[in-house]
């Protein structure tokens, strides 16, 4: 009995100094050379592909987009970096005045009572999410307009308190884990500084709604110490309550004002994954700044992609809808074979892809927006070999359609055609998108014999979704794949599977791959 007290004594020791070593011997310390130690976790790398999920207040009025409450006050368009106004009029301003009165008698505020939710149901969400081939999911934790969808402990302005009066990020997160799915966060919260307009009898501009709309200051006025210490306490708030897989944040926190919250929100998030035993990823912006060094977090690019492989792991976060991110009455759904395309070349450059839904204030997904997921995931069903945990090959592609870097560029994207090839590799395998279905037989001269980028050492050449045998050639002008005679169940991008006898040699070897 003494030697089981004296074990037990020594565990409880053991685990005390244990948990004091391990607080006073963190990993990361906030600079950017400690933080130069993190490795993007394998998990994000193999994924592709995540949802992003704009549903919050902004979602009760149904229009414009999810800006809704920057420019309801606003009565001529105004310019978001500068602040300046033009002369053109506002029509957010003038739809809000017509629908729901003036701003001065119906704030923002107003809409929260009307954001119930009724339809919500999470593994509803969930399920739909993983027939669409998802690997991970990320919920808008907190937009601009500060409203926080979580049970948040610095604010009384979130979704458990008021409107929905539910966890709403708690319960996807339990849903999502339950399936298999990692689970990360968005806050847009930084730009939230300039947010609101003030102008006297606004609500904005009155003491006991501050805490939601910010003390009232000039547009171009750098964030109150005040303000960074609630954005950072809000941000851990989120990361330590509900364990994140991911972090996203928004251009916002770019800005040079935020430095000192980057350096403390990352070395902290990735000292509590070593805690949690997981690896971590944080989403961020180049857009205006230079806010982290490569290799310190995730980048991700709004809208646009990359012209070339990318030695790390990135991301592009785009939308279904063509002009918005929350749900609006004009809506337009893109349709699946176009993001189908974007996704494949994304994947071959070493990215990943991170498409948004934007449900009903009601909880409801529309059909259309089902409809696009669910042909994804009939396509990845397919062709996902080709896709999850592959790597880049040592070219991305070829062809003629070359995307633009930067963000907010996929409205110049050009449509694929089958003269378009993407690239990806996979153990003993590269993969060959055709990006449309050929018309004749399909030559591939990255493969010719002069060149150096595999050696001669093809074992088979086959179609993703089709028991056809393929016949081929390869000589000094190329791979020549004879025209299938069928095509394949799946509409879009055609993955030829080019089986060696050994893993290639030419296989991309980024610096952190």
């Amino acid at each position: 009995m003494k030697l089981y007290c004296y074990c037990f004594a020594f565990f409880i020791l053991f685990s005390f100094f244990d948990d004091i070593y391990a607080q006073t011997h963190k990993k990361y310390e906030p600079n950017w050379e400690s933080l130069g130690q993190y490795e993007c976790p394998e998990w994000f790398k193999d994924a592709k592909l995540g949802i992003f999920i704009h549903w919050g207040v902004y979602s009760v009025p149904e229009y414009g987009n999810e800006w809704y409450g920057y420019h309801m006050y606003r009565k001529k368009k105004t310019n978001h970096i500068t602040g300046k106004e033009s002369k053109e009029t506002n029509p957010t301003y003038v739809h809000h005045k017509k629908t729901y009165g003036d701003p001065k008698t119906f704030g923002y505020k107003d809409f929260i009572p009307m954001f119930k939710a009724k339809k919500f149901n999470p593994d509803d969400w969930i399920s739909l999410f993983k027939q669409a081939g998802a690997k991970y999911i990320v919920p808008v934790g907190e937009h601009c307009d500060g409203f926080a969808m979580y049970n948040a402990s610095h604010t009384r302005w979130n979704s458990l308190q008021m409107g929905p009066k539910r966890d709403v990020l708690g319960e996807l997160a339990i849903a999502a884990r339950k399936k298999g799915l990692k689970v990360g966060s968005s806050s847009h919260l930084a730009f939230g500084y300039k947010w609101w307009k003030y102008e006297k009898d606004y609500d904005t501009t009155d003491p006991e709604y501050q805490d939601l709309y910010i003390k009232p200051h000039d547009y171009l006025a750098a964030p109150t110490k005040e303000f960074l210490d609630l954005f950072y306490r809000r941000s851990m708030d989120m990361i330590e309550k509900y364990k994140l897989d991911l972090m996203w944040f928004d251009f916002g926190f770019c800005a040079p004002e935020y430095e000192e919250n980057r350096l403390k929100i990352l070395s902290e998030y990735y000292n509590l994954a070593d805690q949690w035993n997981k690896g971590v990823v944080l989403n961020y912006k180049k857009i205006g700044w230079e806010p982290i060094p490569d290799g310190a977090a995730v980048l991700d690019l709004e809208r646009g992609k990359l012209d070339r492989i990318r030695d790390l792991p990135w991301q592009t976060d785009t939308s279904i809808g063509r002009n918005s991110w929350s749900y609006v009455k004009d809506w337009q759904t893109k349709p699946a074979g176009e993001l189908i395309d974007e996704f494949v070349d994304i994947v071959s450059k070493n990215g990943n892809l991170l498409l948004n839904v934007g449900p009903k204030s009601d909880g409801t997904i529309p059909e259309d927006q089902k409809q696009v997921l669910l042909e994804i995931g009939q396509w990845l069903n397919v062709n996902g070999e080709a896709i999850y945990a592959s790597r880049p090959w040592i070219l991305y592609g070829e062809g003629t359609n070359r995307s633009k870097t930067g963000d907010h560029t996929e409205y110049n994207t050009k449509a694929m055609t089958e003269k378009d090839i993407r690239f990806t590799t996979k153990e003993n395998a590269i993969y060959a998108f055709v990006m449309d279905w050929p018309t004749s037989d399909i030559l591939i001269k990255s493969f010719s014999t002069t060149l150096t980028s595999i050696a001669d050492q093809i074992e088979k050449v086959s179609l993703l979704g089709s028991t056809e045998d393929i016949l081929w050639k390869r000589d000094e002008t190329g791979l020549m794949i004879t025209l299938p005679k069928t095509k394949p169940s799946s509409k879009y991008a055609f993955a030829f599977k080019i089986k060696l006898k050994e893993a290639p040699d030419g296989i991309y070897k980024g610096v952190k791959n």
